[in-house]
């Protein structure tokens, strides 16, 4: 089933927004995620707010979704207001955005140009499954404004993207990057996953050298989660396949930035890599450096200015409440100082670029020593004010921000 929504405050039915939020509006960065929450069938790992035709049911479709995404796009911009907002990152995420037709996307796309503008040069991004796209579909996004491209590998063996419960194969992604590329995509991303029940070192590492053979400039490697309410947790709990395992998980990381390393990739988050500072994805920077985003479709959640909320989850739902001219907001929370601190602090730290060491609380101060006696931080950079994790701070980095924050 999807995922559950948080609790939080009753979002009014205009969308209004906090005085709080809306301060500063326009002189932080700002993008727009856009949810395109449909699927031909759903992984076995997932717990996105994904939906296929069978659990769709009345009152949604593919058909109908994009003058529903648009709807809250002229939405975002009355809540906003007339500040100047130009967009300088859009990303289509899922679910499977490809599934609408691309006219669709670039539809939508154009409305967010329409009511905001984008920024010159701004980065527009689509996820797609492998085999979601052909040359024709690929040009027709390219031709309608789309700059990137980010396809879900996960893996080059045929039985570990079985136990993912992912169709298309092994071979399929590296043939769509070729296509991305003859389309006039610069930028390509590939997503892979590590740790899945049934793979192998040898299976990871050529994993590993298939998405490198394929060229992109950027590739995401995180490590399977077990998500209570997926097919593969109730796998694992009958008995079927193992858990994974944390220290298997951890030499697939080590694994992982060696291999991309020698390729010519550099880490700038903890589970991103890209071949050049261009390459990176400047959506998910936005994220990690405290900008404002708005984001459309059932479940999305967005923030601005500290103030975060998240729409209803059914697209049927979400079509209702638009269709009568209300916000599709569930609920909100308006984001303590200290929480945003904690968050900047959890975030930032993840990057290459670090943290500054000043802007630490006093009270964490025997922790940060204990860290860089540890091996946890670059000695340099510590030198030079920034907390720059190392490669097993990397390992650690979530040890280590709950000790920071405690």
């Amino acid at each position: 089933m999807p995922s559950t929504l948080p609790d939080g405050d009753a979002a009014p039915a205009s969308g209004e927004l906090p005085d709080s939020a809306l301060r500063g509006v326009g002189e932080r960065p700002f993008g727009f995620y856009v949810h395109v929450p449909f699927c031909v069938t759903r992984c076995g790992y997932c717990d996105f707010n994904t939906y296929t035709a069978a659990e769709l049911g009345p009152g949604a479709s593919h058909r109908d979704y994009a003058d529903a995404a648009i709807a809250e796009v002229r939405l975002a911009r009355r809540v906003l207001g007339d500040a100047e907002l130009p967009v300088e990152t859009v990303f289509f995420g899922g679910g499977t955005p490809t599934l609408l037709p691309p006219g669709d996307l670039a539809r939508i796309l154009a409305a967010i140009d329409a009511e905001f503008g984008l920024r010159p040069g701004a980065e527009v991004t689509t996820e797609a499954n492998p085999e979601s796209v052909d040359p024709a579909s690929l040009a027709r996004l390219r031709e309608g404004g789309f700059t990137r491209v980010s396809f879900g590998m996960q893996s080059a063996r045929e039985h570990v993207l079985k136990v993912l419960d992912r169709h298309h194969t092994s071979g399929r992604a590296a043939q769509a990057v070729r296509e991305a590329r003859a389309a006039g995509f610069e930028h390509v991303n590939l997503d892979l996953i590590y740790s899945t029940p049934g793979e192998s070192d040898d299976d990871w590492r050529a994993s590993l050298a298939a998405a490198i053979e394929a060229e992109p400039d950027h590739v995401s490697a995180y490590s399977l989660i077990v998500e209570e309410g997926t097919r593969l947790a109730a796998r694992i709990r009958r008995g079927e396949l193992p858990m994974p395992d944390d220290d298997v998980a951890a030499d697939r990381y080590l694994i992982a930035d060696a291999m991309l390393a020698e390729a010519g990739f550099g880490w700038y988050e903890v589970s991103n890599w890209a071949t050049s500072d261009d390459a990176r994805c400047r959506h998910n920077l936005l994220y990690w450096t405290g900008g404002d985003w708005w984001a459309v479709g059932p479940g999305a959640h967005s923030h601005v200015g500290g103030t975060r909320w998240w729409n209803v989850k059914h697209p049927a739902a979400y079509a209702q409440r638009l269709a009568a001219g209300a916000s599709p907001a569930h609920a909100r929370e308006v984001l303590a100082d200290e929480d945003r601190e904690t968050e900047r602090l959890m975030l930032e730290l993840r990057l290459s670029s670090g943290y500054p060491l000043g802007e630490v609380a006093p009270r964490a101060r025997t922790a940060v020593a204990a860290a860089l006696g540890g091996g946890l931080l670059e000695p340099e950079p510590f030198k030079a004010g920034r907390m720059v994790l190392t490669l097993k701070g990397r390992l650690l980095a979530d040890a280590l921000v709950r000790d920071l924050v405690s």
